[in-house]
């Protein structure tokens, strides 16, 4: 007869990935990707619901568990005139090893009608996530969440004793970036590409990508600033553009103002600065970037730059404006940081890569250029040569 199920103590110790944890209404446990002093400065819905998305973040523990059951209440997103999204994903990870996926059905509803500019909530129950058929030997146990699900933590179980998985002494990469960086069509959250970067280089990750939101505001920058870390990396662009949220002579200050608050916290730490990679409509057409309505038509969601590629004389910003200035602002910067990096976006996902696997959206990656960027950015940045090669 198998051991009844155990409660766990759901407590801050088991997360991984998080800048905080907000206890519930309900005593569970909401995980956050920016600290609650950044939560207060910041007035942008969109922000709030991305850093509440626990994009790279996971239960992390170790334990003899045969089984192991997780209640949440996840938050989805529906969109009038779209196919549904599927649920979100759990990966289970054992060992460093994908061993099993699943899904919290239910929940809360946020209905977004693009066409209107409305937004509807339906409130749900929580649901219950089941992992069984584990092996009873100590083993160490990683409970990915899903990447683009608010996810509430409402109660762990076990048949055997949880304990929190004890600091591996790995390097922490610490990245900011936008959806493409949070994950957005990614198969899975160990599928996004920080994270199969991170694995192929052997660092723990903490993301900092939040879809639309990689605006250089400076409650971010102060939050890489004064988070440990031994590698930092930053993908600066596609938002700022597709945004349309400031013009040329902003943009260079700004970018000198970011980078200077990071290295008020991390003076000699590798620091990567990675531009734009190609996305076609805003290559050389400023924003903004807007759902092209015609497109769900077809059941499917697709995107377009506004812009006049004529404004670009008056300021207005391209991938390739973004490009050129963040290049020339590295270099001014390299001359006195040695440890100062630069990456073209395109290294990553560019020209030939579009032709094989364009972007469906025209804006962000599926899960197989998703897999490419990760394992070229492992390679480039944490390879020989590379600016985390020597982590």
């Amino acid at each position: 007869m198998a051991p009844p199920l155990t409660p766990a103590d759901l407590t801050p110790a088991l997360l991984r990935g998080a800048l905080e944890a907000e206890r519930t209404e309900r005593g569970g446990l909401l995980p956050h990707r920016l600290p609650a002093w950044a939560r207060a400065q910041n007035t942008d819905g969109q922000l709030t619901m991305a850093e509440s998305q626990p994009s790279g973040v996971r239960l992390a523990f170790r334990t003899r568990a045969t089984v192991v059951e997780l209640d949440t209440l996840p938050t989805k997103r529906a969109y009038v005139g779209v196919p549904p999204r599927p649920d979100g994903v759990y990966d289970l990870v054992v060992d460093g090893r994908l061993l099993a996926q699943g899904s919290v059905p239910g929940g809360h509803v946020v209905t977004v009608d693009m066409t209107k500019g409305t937004f509807a909530h339906t409130p749900g129950a929580p649901g219950t996530l089941r992992f069984d058929g584990l092996d009873g030997t100590v083993k160490d146990v990683e409970i990915w969440l899903p990447h683009n699900e608010t996810t509430e933590l409402v109660g762990l179980r076990a048949d055997a004793p949880v304990e929190p998985l004890p600091d591996g002494g790995r390097p922490v990469w610490l990245h900011h970036g936008s959806s493409i960086s949070h994950g957005s069509d990614a198969a899975s959250p160990t599928a996004i590409w920080p994270a199969l970067a991170a694995s192929a280089a052997g660092v723990e990750l903490l993301n900092l990508g939040f879809g639309g939101g990689a605006l250089l505001d400076p409650f971010t920058a102060r939050t890489l600033r004064d988070t440990p870390a031994d590698l930092v990396s930053v993908k600066i662009g596609i938002n700022l553009v597709n945004l349309d949220l400031m013009r040329l002579r902003a943009f260079g200050p700004a970018v000198h103002g970011f980078l200077d608050t990071i290295r008020e916290g991390h003076p000699e730490t590798p620091l990567l600065v990675v531009s734009p990679i190609l996305c076609p409509i805003h290559e050389r057409t400023p924003g903004p970037g807007a759902p092209d309505f015609s497109s769900l038509a077809d059941g499917q969601l697709k995107f377009a730059a506004l812009g006049d590629p004529a404004e670009r004389a008056y300021g207005k910003l391209t991938l390739e404006v973004i490009r050129e200035e963040l290049a020339r602002v590295v270099a001014q910067r390299a001359a006195g940081d040695p440890r100062l990096h630069l990456l073209d976006g395109r290294e990553l996902y560019g020209a030939a890569d579009y032709a094989e696997l364009p972007l469906p959206d025209e804006l962000h990656p599926d899960a197989a250029a998703h897999r490419r960027i990760g394992e070229r950015f492992a390679e480039r940045v944490f390879g020989p040569g590379g600016a985390f090669a020597d982590r």
